[in-house]
């Protein structure tokens, strides 16, 4: 099992308290602000294109497909995260359901060979300037390159033209990361 280098930035040593509204989710900055979530600013992003396919499959299988992505999504998120913090041995991934470990069997390599120096993870991050807020999936170096990294966990391969909204994610992570460490830029984002 890889053992990750975990860097303590103390700027990075808070959490945020969130509440959640019929506008979302807002976070509450240490200043008191209440800036919303950077998901629910882009939840609205490709909303014309899901509600096209709900038209097209009905309410029921839309409700079924997007539970079981949800129910996905997380369980991805959670055992990455245990992962790098050491928390998933060798006897864990064994007692995985099937498709869990089929789908952390194909994550985990890229894991192992690109991601080292962990800044954050499953952090609460903010901007003044942007008045946004969220939570980052990982900041770590990707091939030796401070990158923002995010989770992603589709049934099939999307194209870039449909994931746009990914990549301002990260981008607005990216940002937020830098107003509050004052560190350098980050040079890439993985999703």
């Amino acid at each position: 099992m890889k053992q990750f280098n975990r860097i303590f930035l103390p700027e990075l040593d808070f959490d945020l308290n969130s509440e959640t509204g019929q506008d979302g989710r807002k976070y509450i900055t240490p200043e008191g602000n209440k800036w919303p979530s950077v998901t629910t600013i882009l939840k609205n992003y490709n909303i014309k294109a899901i509600m096209e396919w709900r038209e097209r499959v009905g309410n029921e299988e839309a409700n079924r497909v997007a539970g079981h992505a949800s129910r996905r999504g997380t369980k991805m998120h959670t055992l990455c995260e245990q992962y790098i913090l050491g928390e998933l041995n060798q006897f864990k991934i064994m007692k995985m359901m099937p498709l869990d470990k089929m789908m952390f069997g194909q994550m985990r390599p890229m894991l192992d060979q690109y991601v080292d120096n962990v800044y954050c993870l499953e952090q609460a991050l903010y901007s003044n300037r942007l008045r946004l807020a969220g939570r980052v999936d990982l900041i770590a170096e990707w091939d030796g390159e401070l990158a923002v990294i995010d989770f992603k966990s589709a049934g099939k391969e999307k194209r870039e033209e449909n994931i746009r909204n990914y990549f301002m994610q990260c981008s607005a992570y990216a940002e937020m990361f830098g107003e509050i460490t004052n560190r350098p830029k980050i040079g890439r984002a993985h999703v």
